[in-house]
C-alpha cells in the first residue's frame, strides 16, 4: 500500500471537496441564496471540513492531524445541522436535503475512520 504524499490523495479530503461543491451549488440557488446568513454559515462549515483535513495533514504530526480531523468531523456535523435549518425553512427540497445529508454523513464516517487509523498508528 502506497503512503499518502499529499492531502489531495486522501479520500476524506476528496469527499469533503465534493461536499463543499454541492453545498455551494445548493446555497447559491433560489430560495437558499436569499438567506445570506444561513448560506454563509453552511458554506463556511463545508469549507472548514476540507481545510481542517488539509491543515492537519500538512502539519506532519500524528497528534495534530488527529486533532484537526476531530475539528473536521465537528464541522461536518455543523453542515448536517444547517441542512436541517434549511429544510425546515423551505430553502431546500426534501430530496436535496436527503442527498446532501447523506453525503455529509458519509464524509463524517470517512473522517472518523481516518481519525481512528491515525490514532492507532505508533
Amino acid at each position: 500500500m502506497a503512503t499518502v504524499q499529499q492531502f489531495e490523495d486522501l479520500i476524506a479530503w476528496q469527499k469533503a471537496r465534493q461536499l463543499t461543491s454541492r453545498i455551494y451549488q445548493a446555497s447559491r440557488a433560489n430560495p437558499f441564496c436569499n438567506d445570506f446568513g444561513l448560506a454563509n454559515q453552511i458554506q463556511r462549515a463545508a469549507v472548514s471540513v476540507m481545510a481542517n483535513i488539509a491543515e492537519g495533514f500538512e502539519r506532519g504530526r500524528r497528534k495534530e492531524f488527529h486533532q484537526f480531523l476531530s475539528m473536521a468531523k465537528g464541522s461536518c456535523g455543523e453542515v448536517r445541522s444547517h441542512l436541517y435549518a434549511a429544510l425546515d425553512a423551505g430553502l431546500v427540497s426534501a430530496d436535496q436535503f436527503s442527498s446532501l445529508h447523506a453525503l455529509a454523513a458519509e464524509v463524517g464516517r470517512i473522517i472518523g475512520g481516518l481519525r481512528a487509523a491515525v490514532d492507532s498508528r505508533p
